[in-house]
């Protein structure tokens, strides 16, 4: 026999986050919410949350306290548990949800997210139960796209369980399935680096295109120098290792082949600084803030702060109390693409 559940008073949302950086997103939403409630539901990367607050207030916090480890969110507007005996009823309870919710789909374009962990009583596949409720969204009047959704109807099977929820890509914090942002690799690209910095360009609501001089530290081998050339920037790249023979005689690339600390620019010489090396911490922070002169007025930062020690969150908050005095740290944000790293998104004071 299969059953649904009746939802409790409070309301109940599943995230998401980096794989092995769930207990980071745990703290936050414990520290965000009051009173919240979180376990895990798939060890390192998904777990439930019960928040004593409205739906609505509950998206309110999250916006107001925009976390950085917290990649995915989703709330739980129904959940079906599963038994051996009739697993096949998911389907038909998955489409009588999104009935249910016609007022909120008709005349939408809809995206359906499917995610299912290994192993779970959940035996339809993603592309099967994603044809089943596209079907009922075009009987409801509404339009499946999967491309630049007004509305996500997100569905996430795990162990014995089918959780829905639906949202706006915003309150949902992608417009992904669980945030899980991807991008086609491109003949000749020099790294999957490269990624990082498109990313961030999403995430942080940025235009390539409207910078003119670019400090690219740490640059080699030249994954982010590319995307910015390609953007139409001028790029200058300092790394002591070897640039891509790709674009090396690129006419907007100015390449010195030596150490950050050993050179000197004229002030206000650069509107956008990116920084992507594997160096500690504070060593980072120092190296930025010793060029801090050489940015203009409101020039942009993006840096990424390597994880390297045991304590994450101490060290995030040394990091930006440090760069505080001479940036505005906008968002900090553990991107999809980044590994053991945040990314830092600033402007110069």
């Amino acid at each position: 026999m299969s059953a649904e559940t009746q939802l409790p008073a409070f309301t109940q949302w599943i995230g998401t986050s980096n794989q092995g950086y769930a207990p980071l997103a745990m703290e936050e939403v414990r520290r965000t919410i009051e009173g919240a409630v979180v376990r895990v539901l798939a060890p390192g990367e998904t777990f439930l949350i019960e928040s004593p607050l409205s739906h609505e207030e509950t998206l309110q916090f999250i916006s107001a306290n925009p976390p950085i480890f917290l990649r995915h969110i989703q709330p739980v507007d129904g959940m079906l548990v599963l038994t051996e005996e009739q697993p096949v009823d998911a389907l038909a309870w998955l489409s009588e949800q999104v009935l249910q919710a016609e007022s909120r789909l008709r005349g939408r374009r809809i995206a359906v997210h499917v995610r299912r962990t290994d192993g779970c009583a959940f035996v339809s596949s993603i592309s099967d139960t994603k044809h089943a409720v596209d079907a009922v969204l075009r009987d409801v009047g509404a339009e499946p796209e999967q491309r630049e959704p007004q509305y996500i109807v997100s569905i996430y099977a795990v162990k014995d369980r089918v959780y829905v929820g639906m949202g706006t890509p915003d309150e949902l914090m992608s417009d992904w399935p669980g945030g899980a942002i991807r991008f086609q690799r491109e003949d000749g690209q020099i790294s999957r680096a490269k990624f990082k910095l498109v990313e961030a360009e999403r995430a942080f609501g940025l235009d390539y295109t409207q910078y003119r001089d670019a400090l690219d530290i740490g640059a080699a081998p030249g994954g982010w120098t590319s995307l910015l050339l390609e953007r139409g920037v001028s790029v200058t790249a300092i790394d002591p290792a070897a640039l891509h023979p790709s674009i090396v005689r690129h006419p907007k690339l100015t390449y010195l082949k030596r150490n950050a600390s050993e050179v000197k620019f004229k002030p206000n010489s650069f509107d956008l600084l990116v920084c992507d090396m594997s160096w500690s911490p504070m060593q980072m922070v120092k190296l930025v803030m010793d060029l801090t002169d050489t940015l203009c007025h409101g020039a942009t930062a993006i840096v990424t702060i390597k994880l390297m020690h045991k304590k994450p969150l101490q060290t995030i908050r040394d990091v930006m109390a440090k760069l505080s005095s001479d940036f505005i740290v906008h968002r900090a944000k553990q991107l999809f693409h980044n590994r053991e790293e945040i990314t830092l998104f600033m402007t110069k004071r």
